[in-house]
């Protein structure tokens, strides 16, 4: 029996808890909209309040006959007693607008629940610099007028090391049963929600526990499968009494995912670009507003539907799936599909793009210009300029077609390279064709061709390089100043300039290549030697001075030994250089083109020919003259027409 001081002592303590609660009335749609306006009232967390329903709400017929619902709603008096002893220590109660904070360091927690005829504990432990439980507060929770007895060590036992989530039996009480907690269970009319109406445990009386909340599920027959144990273990841990408390929920099918294409590549051409190094600074002239592509390269993979997954609602009824709809693959021109059946591929090299759904692949690039809208250019296929290269960028091609001015830039195809009028190059621009390069004119470049290098006007104070023929076919034809190698033929009306000016070197019946690198190892040997020289002069000094002395410093023993091992690096290297000088020169001598200078017009006095390594340099002025080589001798005859087919001169197109 509960004695009548027992009693007292409860009801006083009670009291007190009461006194220092703070409520608010609120009126709202919900019970959720309800506890938020309070939180911002009492000015503490959701989690911190407590409620009655002083009426309940409903949501009417399609609005009409709608009702709020009546909320008490004040603070857990638990919480408010830790805020005060928190507040004494000069600490902000739980961090509150303190997330980050919070989230590291949170308070350790209790529930103290009667199951049965037992007390339960159940002590979560802090985290970080959280408080732990007070041993009091959870003793103050068990010493209520009912209870028969507790074990003191346990407790403490539990306060100190938790109960891993799980409630723990400390002790009995006087249960009386008739005062136990009632659940009841309401479902939907379409089966897909269950929620448990509880009434309050009066003195004596029982909690709801998790295990009379599962049976009452299972004997209205919601299957296992659809409780949600998280909100049975939330409602045993905070219960909220006379209104629906949702615990279970219908499995809901997942329709199956439709058949779609995974890109390879960037569809959007609104998100790609500038290239930004490690320091975080845009490179603008690398836009990457193009996405090459190599024959054969993948593009794309359609990824199969899948089958939909079926649910069941809170009684076990079979809910149907929709299953993901198929789609056709569509391709677009220059591409193919694998032998997978569901792989698209590049069938050539090119610019991949997606156009009406459908995935392409483009040899041929089109540009206004090259500036700074477009960036460098890189491209595995051919590009076609409609306008001008400007200063300071660079294109790399297959092809490359130019119909305006190529200033100061860089140009490198794989291929043929066609500028409509003209290169400007401005002592820097430099021009690098694998095949042959047609231009109306070249002015201060570098330029390089593999096959023929084809101009209609001029070529003037530039360095020309081309693996076959130089030609110049128009109207004016003339070469003035820098320096042109051809292996078989250098073509013009006219070559240098009245009263001599800049100087004109012209160079056929040479590999080019071959011969500039055959300049390169000369150069370079030249300096080996005489570095070569001051090394045995160093070496002959040192072993002089031991000799006489028959001992050197430390400092001059290394030096000797550093010395002799640069002496042996360096012959070395002068040997491999002497053996590929030897080799060039072989080559050179061995060249069948015989190599020729065609000017249909006029040579100007101070012009220097070479054929075959051979000069003549220009004396008086001469006309209508072709430069060749014969038994060791450049000798001049009567002009004669270019050996170039008219195909090689006209023969290019990007198309």
């Amino acid at each position: 029996m509960v004695s009548l001081d027992q009693l007292r002592e409860e009801m006083k303590r009670r009291l007190e808890q009461d006194s220092e609660l703070h409520m608010v009335d609120v009126h709202a749609d919900t019970i959720d909209e309800a506890l938020a306006d309070a939180a911002v009232q009492l000015d503490t967390k959701l989690s911190n309040l407590q409620y009655e329903i002083l009426e309940k709400g409903s949501d009417g017929f399609l609005g009409i006959g709608k009702k709020p619902w009546k909320l008490k709603i004040y603070q857990n008096p638990s919480t408010i007693k830790k805020g005060k002893k928190i507040a004494s220590e000069g600490l902000d109660f739980e961090g509150e607008g303190q997330e980050g904070a919070q989230s590291k360091n949170q308070d350790g927690l209790f529930y103290v629940r009667h199951f049965g005829s037992e007390l339960w504990l159940k002590v979560i432990l802090p985290v970080g610099s959280g408080s732990p439980v007070d041993y009091k507060e959870v003793l103050a929770d068990l010493q209520r007028p009912d209870t028969l007895e507790f074990n003191e060590n346990q407790v403490k036992k539990y306060i100190k090391n938790g109960t891993d989530g799980e409630y723990q039996s400390v002790g009995k009480y006087k249960h009386v049963q008739a005062g136990d907690a009632l659940i009841s269970v309401d479902t939907t009319k379409d089966e897909m929600k269950a929620s448990i109406i509880v009434s309050p445990p009066s003195m004596s009386g029982a909690d709801a526990s998790k295990d009379g909340i599962l049976r009452a599920l299972m004997t209205q027959g919601v299957i296992d499968q659809c409780i949600n144990m998280d909100k049975v273990n939330e409602f045993v841990d905070n219960p909220v009494y006379n209104i629906p408390f949702e615990v279970a929920q219908a499995i809901m099918p997942v329709d199956g995912r439709d058949a779609y294409i995974a890109y390879n590549f960037e569809t959007d051409t609104k998100k790609l670009r500038a290239q930004v190094s490690e320091t975080g600074n845009i490179n603008y002239k690398e836009l990457n507003q193009i996405q090459n592509v190599i024959a054969d390269q993948p593009l794309a993979q359609k990824m199969p539907p899948e089958r939909g997954k079926g649910g069941k609602t809170i009684f076990g009824r079979y809910l149907e799936a929709k299953n993901g709809k198929d789609i056709p693959i569509q391709l677009g021109t220059n591409v193919k599909l694998d032998r997978d059946g569901v792989t698209i591929k590049a069938q050539i090299d090119g610019e991949v793009m997606l156009i009406n759904g459908k995935i392409c692949v483009e040899p041929v690039k089109y540009l206004d210009a090259v500036n700074v809208k477009t960036g460098d250019i890189k491209f595995v296929g051919t590009v076609v300029i409609k306008g001008s290269v400007e200063d300071g960028y660079k294109v790399e091609a297959t092809n490359i077609e130019v119909n305006g001015i190529v200033d100061k830039s860089r140009l490198e195809a794989t291929g043929n390279i066609y500028v409509r009028q003209g290169i400007f190059g401005k002592g820097e621009g430099y021009i690098k064709a694998g095949q042959s390069l047609w231009a109306k004119f070249i002015n201060d470049a570098t330029v390089e061709a593999e096959e023929n290098v084809i101009v209609s006007d001029s070529i003037v104070n530039s360095n020309v390089t081309a693996m076959k023929n130089i030609v110049l076919r128009g109207r004016k034809a003339q070469i003035i100043g820098g320096h042109l190698l051809a292996t078989e033929e250098i073509c013009a009306k006219k070559v240098g300039s009245p009263g001599g000016g800049a100087e004109t070197i012209l160079e056929v019946g040479i590999d080019p290549r071959a011969k500039k690198r055959l300049l390169e190892l000369q150069k370079k040997q030249d300096t080996s030697s005489k570095e070569l020289e001051n090394v045995e002069l160093d070496i002959q000094t040192l072993e002089q001075q031991k000799n006489i002395r028959r001992r050197l410093s430390q400092d001059k023993e290394d030096k000797l030994v550093q010395l002799k091992q640069q002496q042996k690096l360096v012959t070395d290297e002068l040997e491999n250089m002497t053996k590929e000088i030897d080799s060039i020169q072989a080559r050179l001598r061995e060249l069948k083109a015989v190599g020729k200078v065609k000017v249909e017009d006029t040579v100007y006095a101070g012009v220097k020919i070479y054929v075959r390594d051979v000069l003549d340099e220009v004396k008086i002025d001469v006309k209508n003259t072709t430069f060749y080589f014969d038994k060791s001798f450049c000798k001049r005859g009567e002009y004669e027409a270019p050996s170039i087919t008219q195909e090689e001169l006209d023969g290019y197109s990007t198309h």
